[in-house]
């Protein structure tokens, strides 16, 4: 049996302001991988692997305009959403 915790934390303004980016920088990440992938299954391709979802909407989004703000946050939660992401995936198909 596992045991369970449950926490109440009370962030400051500020944290509050930076757990927000942070979220909604994750929630950019999925949705732009998620489309990608739902277009490639549709015209019948195969996903693309881990490390080119991240090379594409990470590295390389981090170096446009359009998406420069996501490299105000942390990788590893834009790279746990892309391996999410890659788990519902592996599970919808299996």
């Amino acid at each position: 049996m596992k045991a369970r915790f449950k926490y109440r934390i009370y962030p400051t303004p500020g944290q509050k302001y930076r757990l927000a980016k942070l979220f909604g920088s994750v929630r950019v990440v999925w949705n732009d991988s998620l489309a990608s992938c739902q277009e490639k299954y549709k015209l019948g391709k195969k996903k693309p692997i881990n490390s080119e979802l991240q090379k594409l909407f990470i590295t390389q989004a981090k170096k446009t305009e359009e998406r420069e703000w996501l490299s105000e946050v942390s990788a590893i939660p834009l790279q746990q959403s892309l391996n999410d992401l890659n788990q519902a995936y592996q599970n919808f198909f299996s």
